[in-house]
């Protein structure tokens, strides 16, 4: 009973420590596939314009 206070802010801290990790692993991931992306988006946009032309 004495340690329930340290426990819900240890708690509190380990969230916020996953939040952290699982942001810095989508925003790697999204650096490394943004370009594919862009890439596969513009030729979606290029044979829509060619197709419509």
């Amino acid at each position: 009973m004495l340690f329930s206070p340290k426990e819900k802010g240890q708690g509190l801290v380990e969230y916020a420590l996953i939040l952290v990790l699982v942001a810095i692993v989508v925003i790697a991931v999204l650096m490394v596939l943004g370009p594919i992306i862009g890439n596969v988006f513009s030729a979606v946009n290029d044979s829509l314009s060619s197709v419509s032309s």
